[in-house]
């Protein structure tokens, strides 16, 4: 019963008793109804969280390139060619 022998149940009631006296109906009744209410609680609980997890995954629109009128950073353009060798090392003509 619980992994609680019988003596462990005498003395559970015997406290319970003491305690309660007259009122003791009363106070399983309301821990019997307080019980049954946190079970229907965590199995709407349960029952939510595996309806979240195992539902469909809803799908969002994607944004395209197409969807933004103009870019915010300037365009890049890559600096012009020159010549910077030194004039030793320039081609010259020999006629």
């Amino acid at each position: 019963m619980g992994g609680f022998s019988m003596v462990h149940w005498l003395i559970f009631g015997i406290v319970a008793v003491l305690l309660f006296g007259n009122r003791l109906p009363s106070v399983a009744r309301s821990l019997g109804r307080s019980f049954v209410e946190f079970k229907k609680g965590m199995s709407d609980l349960e029952s939510e969280f595996k309806s979240s997890v195992y539902s469909e995954p809803t799908t969002t629109p994607r944004v395209t390139y197409t969807d933004h009128s103009e870019p915010a950073a300037p365009r890049f353009e890559p600096p012009k060619a020159q010549d910077v060798r030194p004039a030793e090392q320039k081609p010259t003509t020999v006629v």
